[in-house]
């Protein structure tokens, strides 16, 4: 049974720090490329970051450079989203995601979803 669980969500005031987890099961978790990605209330879910199979390389959307860093720790079975310099526009619903192959840009060739966690940016 696959399963991708995210963790480390909460609320935090603007120029904080959060770092999220995402601990990945019931398949090979090194064989495929990790992503985050978040939706807010109204909004289509959008790409944050992504990294390949050895961690090696890692792809950021622009409204998150410089300020998020996507890790994966393939011994652990996972990803990491350390988050500075948080924005209340960074306010989301945050998922991580396995892909096997496809655009890594796009949702819909995301193989694993997780059930989400709550980022809350205060101003």
């Amino acid at each position: 049974q696959v399963q991708l669980v995210e963790s480390g969500g909460g609320l935090v005031q603007a120029g904080g720090s959060l770092r999220l987890s995402c601990a990945a099961s019931g398949f090979t978790f090194s064989s495929y490329i990790m992503a985050w990605f978040r939706q807010a209330p109204g909004k289509e879910r959008e790409f944050v970051a992504a990294i390949n199979l050895s961690g090696g390389s890692t792809f950021y959307a622009n409204s998150v450079k410089g300020r998020f860093t996507i890790s994966r720790d393939n011994a652990k079975n996972t990803v990491y989203l350390q988050m500075n310099s948080l924005k209340p526009e960074d306010t989301a619903l945050y998922y991580c995601a396995a892909l096997d192959d496809g655009s890594w840009l796009e949702p819909e060739s995301y193989d694993y979803w997780g059930q989400g966690t709550q980022v809350t940016v205060s101003s």
